[in-house]
C-alpha cells in the first residue's frame, strides 16, 4: 500500500505555514516602521528588514496561491510511482532516508521535503520502486538516488 500525507493535512500544514508567515511579517514591519527618531543614518539600517519583507511578502503570496488551488489527491496511473504528496524512501548515498516530495512549506508535517521542482524532485516524481535516479544538483555534478519504497 502506498502511503501518503493526506491533502487535508497537507493543507493544514501550508496553513498553519501562512499563519506564521503572517505573523512574521508584522514584527518585520514593527522593526522596521519609521520611529521619527535618529537620522538618514539610523533609518538605513532597516534595509536588511525591507529585505526580509519583500521576501516574506513572496513567501505568503506563493503559499496563498497553492492554497486556493483546488485539494486532491495525489493521483497516478500506476499506483507504484512516486507521485506528490507521497512519502518516499531513498538512499542518497548515507543509507536510506524518508522524505515527503512536496511544497518545502510543508516540511512541518514530520518529514523532511524534497520539492517536485528541485533537480532530484523531477526524476523522483513518476519514479518506481528500485529506480536508480541520476540528477544534477549543479553544472558538473552528477548524484544519484535509489527509490527504496513508497510510503
Amino acid at each position: 500500500m502506498t502511503a501518503t500525507v493526506s491533502a487535508d493535512d497537507r493543507y493544514d500544514v501550508m496553513a498553519n505555514r501562512l499563519a506564521a508567515l503572517y505573523h512574521e511579517r508584522q514584527q518585520v514591519l514593527g522593526e522596521i516602521a519609521p520611529s521619527g527618531f535618529g537620522d538618514e543614518a539610523d533609518r538605513a539600517t532597516n534595509v536588511d528588514g525591507h529585505i526580509r519583507l519583500a521576501m516574506l511578502e513572496e513567501r505568503i503570496v506563493a503559499l496563498e496561491t497553492e492554497l486556493a488551488e483546488p485539494r486532491r489527491a495525489p493521483t497516478r496511473e500506476r499506483r507504484d510511482t512516486v507521485a506528490v504528496g507521497d512519502v518516499v524512501t531513498v538512499d542518497l548515498g548515507d543509507g536510506p532516508e524518508a522524505y515527503l516530495l512536496g511544497s518545502v512549506d510543508e516540511a512541518g508535517a514530520g518529514y523532511d521535503v524534497i520539492t517536485p521542482a528541485s533537480p532530484l524532485g523531477k526524476v523522483l516524481e513518476g519514479a518506481t520502486v528500485g529506480a536508480t535516479l541520476h540528477y544534477s544538483p549543479r553544472s558538473g555534478r552528477e548524484l544519484t538516488a535509489k527509490v527504496i519504497s513508497i510510503g
